[in-house]
């Protein structure tokens, strides 16, 4: 007999239709294909946002779509590997994906997000779509970071100002496979920062977005950080706080559209 599984691509459109009779959320794991310096596989940036969906699924009874791997990747520019794809093309995947997905049936079209660069385009390409979905239907984008505590960011951040140092995914993906790393090659690099008086978010966007390839100006070998003491157990932590994260996250929307007076 055929086990269970909460990934929609495992299903048969049959079990599909058997989901949806009750349940109506599907998370959709977003990334890139970029590098993570010389010892982190390409597929970092999806493999650790699906893992925390096939985590988080069974416990807001959904199930998690095939990932989309390729993205926006403009400030990595430079580096062997690297697979990217323009904002228009995805955003009009994003949207051409939420339209898909509630013509199927889907009522909650979450995108997972593992890439800070894909947040705003997601969001637009889902505000794009919304006339073409029924006035039920939410899609929305969240990373997965989004609802760490600050005893979180402090553990996992080895940069200031809140981004997550490459130590944390590196120990996230050797949670997951420890196979796809090579710690061996592991070393510490970060782009110049000066310090910073206003929150990193806007001077990270402003900068980044407009300076293709700047990543591969600023960190020649790929590192994002210091990777040279990431570990399983600081991996799984990782997760854990990932998941939390994004459950925290999913609540407080419910709650939002929840209070919201019917259209």
């Amino acid at each position: 007999m055929k086990p269970p599984t909460v990934f929609l691509g495992e299903m048969t459109n049959v079990e599909v239709e058997t989901f949806l009779r009750t349940h109506h959320t599907v998370i959709v794991p977003t990334g890139a294909t970029e590098q993570h310096g010389p010892h982190g596989p390409l597929l970092t940036d999806v493999l650790i946002p699906q893992e925390i969906a096939r985590r988080v699924a069974p416990r807001i009874n959904a199930v998690v779509a095939p990932p989309i791997n390729y993205a926006l990747s403009y400030p990595h520019v430079g580096f062997t590997g690297l697979v990217y794809i323009r904002i228009p093309t995805f955003m009009a995947l994003i949207g051409d994906l939420c339209a898909s997905f509630a013509a199927s049936g889907f009522k909650r079209i979450i995108f997972l997000n593992g890439h800070y660069d894909n947040t705003y385009a997601i969001a637009y390409g889902c505000a794009d779509a919304a006339d073409r979905m029924s006035k039920d239907v939410k899609a929305f984008p969240i990373n997965y970071w989004d609802g760490l505590t600050a005893e979180e960011v402090a553990e996992f951040s080895g940069l200031k100002n809140g981004l997550h140092a490459n130590a944390a995914e590196t120990s996230a993906v050797l949670a997951i496979n420890p196979a796809l790393v090579d710690l061996d090659r592991a070393n510490a690099e970060f782009p110049p920062f000066p310090e910073y008086t206003v929150n990193m978010a806007p001077v990270h966007t402003a900068f980044f977005f407009t300076s293709p390839g700047s990543v591969y100006w600023a960190t020649k070998s790929g590192t994002w950080g210091d990777a040279r003491k990431s570990t399983p157990e600081m991996g799984e932590r990782y997760l854990q706080a990932g998941v939390r994260s994004t459950l925290a996250v999913l609540e407080n929307i419910e709650k939002t559209f929840a209070a919201m007076p019917p259209r």
